[in-house]
């Protein structure tokens, strides 16, 4: 089944003009959703807007969005007086400049999508602006109206080749100044014996970026639970928490340097095996799946009086 497009229009370099639709190259739709249920009843439950002075509940005719301009006092702003400052689309998401690929500030980096003609006649204007853009190897800064906001994109080459992904961009002053983070980050001369084991260790555990070998330890231990009380069976128990010492870094070093081929190397040709179990999005949904199956064909438990 092909992707649903999160947005349609062209893409303009210039007179150059192509088709274009992004599809979101990243979703949450595959991790386990919780609700809250009550308890007694187990049906589920709704939130509602309240005052927060009576407790009273607010009709939807009575809400207003509002910016707080002092403690407790608001400007309120009624929903037509906003659609109104929403700027028109006009579906076009408008190149300005090429940057080198290199000077790409990854911290501004917002969201990912992948760019795609939409049909064949656009296929050839597009593949010639993804072919010129990874010969170049650069990328490019557009602007559109992209879900009732202006928006910076930075569209750049897929690594496959042939293809286009588009990020949308962080303003600047979204972006904390750096400063804030290390200002209390004292200067520490590194060299000798220290920085030698540390090149060391660094190479020898030398590996590849291979995002299908990550292991989202929290995901599958969820899964584990819902489905251990969907059949019925012992839950899983946490595992002790190992106790951190505090150790001569230099000494650690020279332990660390010396594991040889443990913690995943394999010690022939100095690339790093993958940990851990490789949990996919598919293989968690089958088993909840087969759980629920289990689960439905058990006679249903009598619910206690609340």
């Amino acid at each position: 089944m092909a992707p649903r497009a999160s947005w349609k229009g062209f893409l303009t370099i210039g007179a150059v003009s192509c088709g274009v639709a992004l599809y979101a190259a990243a979703s949450t739709s595959e991790r386990i959703s919780l609700h809250m249920v009550s308890r007694k009843s187990g049906r589920r439950l709704r939130r509602q807007f309240v005052d927060e002075e009576t407790g009273r509940p607010v009709e939807p005719d009575d809400q207003v969005k509002g910016y707080e301009v002092a403690k407790g006092d608001y400007v309120t702003l009624e929903a037509d007086e906003v659609a109104a400052v929403v700027p028109e689309s006009d579906k076009t998401i408008a190149i300005t400049a090429f940057v080198p690929c290199a000077d790409i500030d990854t911290v501004y980096l917002d969201r990912p999508y992948f760019l795609a003609p939409v049909d064949k006649p656009s296929a050839e204007a597009f593949a010639l602006i993804a072919a010129g853009m990874a010969a170049a190897k650069v990328a490019a800064l557009g602007e559109a109206v992209l879900f009732r906001r202006v928006r910076k994109l930075l569209i750049r080459p897929d690594t496959e080749g042939g293809a286009l992904i588009a990020d949308t961009l962080s303003f600047d002053y979204e972006v904390r100044p750096s400063e804030e983070a290390f200002a209390d980050i004292p200067d520490v001369d590194v060299t000798g014996e220290m920085l030698d084991l540390a090149t060391h260790i660094i190479r020898s555990r030398a590996g590849a970026f291979d995002p299908a070998a990550f292991d989202d330890r929290y995901e599958s231990a969820l899964a584990e639970l819902v489905r251990a009380k969907m059949e019925g069976k012992p839950l899983p128990k946490a595992a002790p928490r190992r106790e951190e010492k505090v150790v001569d870094l230099l000494e650690a070093l020279r332990a660390s340097a010396g594991e040889g081929v443990k913690d995943g190397q394999d010690g022939k040709d100095g690339k790093v095996k993958p940990a851990g179990r490789k949990a996919s999005a598919k293989k968690t949904a089958a088993k909840m799946a087969a759980a629920k199956t289990a689960a439905a064909k058990k006679p249903a438990a009598p619910r206690k009086a609340g």
